[in-house]
């Protein structure tokens, strides 16, 4: 049996369903495996300049678990023997679940979420917790309280946010799956930023049972992998019908790693119209970005695609809409942090004293900001100006996708952000980083199925590529995806 260290260096130059096919067959410990993961780990947070993309560590719980692997017929599972990395907001039973927050600082959950109990049930091994911008809200994992993480390819820069922990943990080689969140683009911006495939799924398609909530018509568990394989076979792990979540869908669970036919075929998107809309490829989008994203759609013509320009017209509104609607939800959800029923108190004698001061200490400026703007847009004598209007030009941003679907359009392709990763402290408006996701906001609002992989570099640093297909249509942006990466091939990376 093959000791595996060598060669992995933290599972990286292999694919998940690879290793677990052999672990499976017996040709890879995944103890050596685990070995792999451990190691390279302590090599990305050793030294003066540390990633910092793990909070939590479970070594003892993923070795148990890697004891047990075969026991009731394990030998079958998806994932088995595979080490993933999950972000801070979601609840494990083994490691704190602190959504990068003061005060939520030690809580450990009573309760499993159900994306990781699905993800032990494929034979996945949990072997850590992802640092994240305190309670997913952040564009630059710069807003946790444990510190900032670096992105693995210049850590001068940020990895993007807020499941920035997990996106450096792909990105770095230390796992090939991590499970990250997304409420306005948490999973698909740093993909881009960190040279990554990043999936957000149709809104009821993963059960959401266990994360933390931020903005519960927004929130979403994602993916990352290393490749789309990757994100496919941890997807397909993870989606399915959860009667503990009301949100969840009965709707199957779709086969989404491409078969055989689709690999070899001349042309695999022979008869495939691909959407360009125009309203993402503005004037003020930097030229590096344009110039990778246009080489891809030349790729995408090549693979037999039909690309025809489109239009989202209400897509300049996302981001008022988003910053209502998610703050607005945010400051209902995070109530319940007060001090009395778990984590963080500040012992005072007046229960309201306790209350202001356990959440002035215990939130950081960030989510202050957007609880203090949540709480307004829904005061008395703004609701119906602010959140009520929201919510309406929501269904209208909704209805481009339905249009544009309904006119033939299969898959759309843009950019996934407008720049590539900017440099640690380099942005500290809030509004200019809202903007960073001025292009994925629009499918969390419509909760549509989208995802990031990587088509090129500029000056160095990765540019992702985004899909976005129409709800529950999760197969046809995966067999896209996994053409156009195979396509671009090292290009994609250079």
């Amino acid at each position: 049996m093959s000791n595996g260290a060598g060669a992995l260096d933290g599972a990286s130059s292999v694919d998940a369903a690879a290793l677990a096919k052999q672990a499976r067959d017996g040709n890879l410990d995944p103890h050596a495996l685990l070995d792999a993961t451990f190691h390279a780990m302590n090599r990305v947070e050793g030294g003066a300049r540390p990633l910092n993309a793990f909070l939590h560590r479970d070594e003892q719980g993923a070795r148990s678990d890697a004891a047990n692997l075969r026991a009731g017929g394990g030998e079958t599972r998806s994932l088995f023997g595979v080490p993933v990395a999950v972000k801070d907001n979601i609840a494990t039973l083994r490691m704190p679940t602190g959504c990068g927050s003061r005060i939520l600082e030690g809580y450990v959950s009573p309760f499993e979420a159900t994306v990781v109990t699905r993800l032990r049930e494929a034979g996945a091994l949990i072997v850590a917790k992802t640092n994240m911008d305190e309670f997913a809200m952040g564009s630059s994992t710069e807003n946790s309280a444990y510190g900032p993480t670096r992105n693995p390819l210049d850590l001068d820069r940020v990895p993007g946010g807020s499941s920035g922990g997990s996106a450096a943990a792909v990105a770095a080689g230390v796992v090939r799956i991590a499970i990250g969140s997304e409420t306005g683009g948490s999973v698909r911006q740093p993909a881009s930023f960190c040279g990554v495939v990043g999936v957000k799924p149709t809104y009821g398609r993963v059960s959401r049972y266990g994360l933390v909530a931020f903005a519960s018509s927004l929130d979403q568990v994602g993916v990352f992998g290393r490749n789309v394989d990757d994100a496919a076979l941890g997807l397909e792990a993870i989606a399915g019908h959860d009667r503990m979540d009301s949100t969840s869908d009965r709707r199957d669970a779709p086969a989404l790693r491409p078969t055989s036919t689709t690999r070899t075929s001349a042309l695999p998107l022979a008869g495939t119209v691909i959407g360009r809309p125009v309203e993402y490829f503005p004037e003020s989008l930097d030229a590096g970005v344009r110039a990778t994203c246009d080489r891809a759609l030349d790729a995408l013509r090549l693979l037999g695609a039909e690309v025809r320009d489109v239009s989202l017209p209400h897509t300049d509104l996302a981001i008022p809409v988003y910053y209502i609607v998610a703050p607005a939800e945010a400051s209902s959800n995070l109530a319940r942090f007060d001090g009395v029923r778990y984590g963080m108190r500040v012992e005072l004698d007046a229960l309201r004293s306790m209350y202001e001061a356990t959440r002035s200490q215990g939130f950081g400026a960030e989510v202050t900001r957007r609880i203090v703007l949540g709480t307004y847009v829904l005061s008395a004598g703004y609701y119906d100006a602010y959140y009520l209007r929201a919510q309406e030009v929501r269904r209208r941003i909704r209805r481009d996708f339905l249009n544009v679907f309904s006119s033939g359009v299969q898959v759309l392709f843009t950019p996934t952000a407008p720049t590539t990763a900017f440099r640690l402290g380099a942005v500290s408006d809030p509004y200019e980083l809202y903007l960073s996701d001025i292009f994925t906001v629009t499918a969390n609002l419509a909760g549509v199925p989208a995802m990031s992989l990587p088509v090129g570099r500029v000056e160095g640093l990765p540019v992702g590529g985004q899909l976005i297909a129409a709800h529950w249509d999760e197969a046809t942006m995966f067999g896209v995806a996994a053409a156009l990466e195979r396509a671009l091939g090292e290009s994609a990376h250079r």
